[in-house]
């Protein structure tokens, strides 16, 4: 009885750090979405929003660039190539995918993205969490602060529009 006792607090116990831990070698699908190893669906990053693929962007000289493909870019050479994050899990999209702050070492992959200037903070989902983070890119013109872009929860809106 003891011992049936014991295994179920362990079990319990258990429960919510599986539940809402994600950890494993990642990998990049695009600016804000990353492939966690031996996660079944991939996993979006928390409160930022990064260009699509097929968005252009304007540089500081208006060169137009393909801002979603840079800013995948720059979340893999954040990552680095056999990049372990520890993600926990906060939400759910409405694909099903886990929504998670994700950390390489004490990195918050967010917030670093966002500062760096290759993603915006998502304020409808966020709260404000990365407030700081995009003043100091926008200040220092970093990544799309640099030039021209519309933030991608517009660039999709519009393209759902003329769809």
């Amino acid at each position: 009885m003891r011992s049936g006792v014991v295994a179920a607090v362990l079990l319990i116990a258990s429960v919510p750090a599986l539940a809402g831990e994600l950890a494993g070698r990642a990998t990049v699908v695009d600016g804000d979405t990353i492939y966690v190893e031996g996660v079944a669906k991939n996993v979006r990053l928390f409160g930022m929003d990064a260009p699509e693929r097929g968005q252009i962007c304007a540089d500081g000289a208006g060169k137009r660039f393909l801002c979603g493909v840079r800013a995948a870019t720059e979340l893999a050479a954040i990552i680095g190539r056999n990049g372990r994050v520890a993600c926990r899990e906060v939400d759910r999209d409405r694909w099903g995918r886990p929504v998670a702050i994700c950390r390489l070492g004490s990195v918050d992959l967010s917030a670093e993205m966002i500062r760096r200037g290759w993603a915006v903070d998502f304020v409808r989902y966020s709260r404000g969490r990365y407030e700081a983070e995009q003043d100091a890119a926008q200040v220092a013109g970093a990544g799309l602060w640099a030039g021209d872009f519309e933030v991608p929860w517009e660039w999709r809106k519009i393209r759902r529009i003329s769809q």
